[in-house]
C-alpha cells in the first residue's frame, strides 16, 4: 500500500495540468462556446423579471408544493401554459472569475486526492506505469464526468452539452491518470 503522503506531487501536479488544460479547452478551443444559447428577446425578458427583484440562488417553475400538487389541474394547467423553466439567478454586476477559477483548482485537487487514495489502496510501491494509470485515469474520469448525466436526466440540460463535458473529463481523467503513472513511487 502507498502512502498518501507520499502523493502529495501528484495529486498537486495532476491539478495543475487539469486546471491548464481546462483553460485551453475553455478559450483557445472554444467548442463549449455554444453550451448556453442567448433567450429570445433577451432584453424583454431581462426588463420583465427585473422588477421581481430575484434573489441569487437556483428557481424552477412552476414549483409544485408537493408532490400530491403536482397532479392537481391547476399545476397541470400551469405546465401546459408554461414557461416550464429551471435558472440559476447569479448577482447582478461584472462576472468575475476569480472565486470560481479558485473552487476549480480546489476541485481538482479533491478529484486528485481520491484518485491518489483509490490507486494508492489498488496499486502497490514500483507498479507499472500501465496500472497506476488505469487506476488513477479511472477515479478522475468518474469525479470529473460521471455526475453530469444526472443534470440531463432530471433538469433537462441540453445532452450536447452534458456530453461535451463529459469529453472534458476524459480529458481531466487522461491528464491525471498519466500525471500519477509518471510520478508513482519506484
Amino acid at each position: 500500500m502507498v502512502s498518501l503522503s507520499s502523493l502529495w506531487l501528484p495529486i498537486l501536479l495532476s491539478a495543475v495540468i487539469v486546471f491548464v488544460a481546462s483553460s485551453l479547452i475553455h478559450m483557445a478551443l472554444g467548442y463549449h462556446k455554444n453550451d448556453i444559447r442567448a433567450l429570445p428577446r433577451e432584453e424583454d425578458v431581462m426588463a420583465a423579471l427585473r422588477p421581481f427583484n430575484i434573489p441569487p440562488g437556483d428557481y424552477g417553475m412552476p414549483k409544485p408544493s408537493s408532490m400530491k400538487d403536482m397532479g392537481t389541474p391547476a399545476f397541470k394547467e400551469k405546465m401546459t401554459k408554461g414557461p416550464v423553466a429551471f435558472m440559476t439567478v447569479l448577482p447582478s454586476g461584472p462576472f468575475e472569475t476569480g472565486r470560481q477559477l479558485a473552487q476549480w483548482f480546489v476541485y481538482a485537487i479533491v478529484i486528485s486526492f481520491f484518485a491518489a487514495y483509490v490507486t494508492s489502496r489498488a496499486v502497490p510501491v514500483g507498479a507499472d506505469y500501465l496500472s497506476v494509470y488505469r487506476f488513477a485515469g479511472t477515479t478522475a474520469f468518474i469525479g470529473y464526468a460521471m455526475a453530469l448525466p444526472q443534470q440531463a436526466i432530471w433538469y433537462r440540460r441540453n445532452w450536447g452539452t452534458t456530453l461535451l463535458s463529459m469529453f472534458d473529463g476524459l480529458i481531466y481523467g487522461l491528464l491525471t491518470g498519466g500525471t500519477f503513472g509518471w510520478l508513482w513511487p519506484r
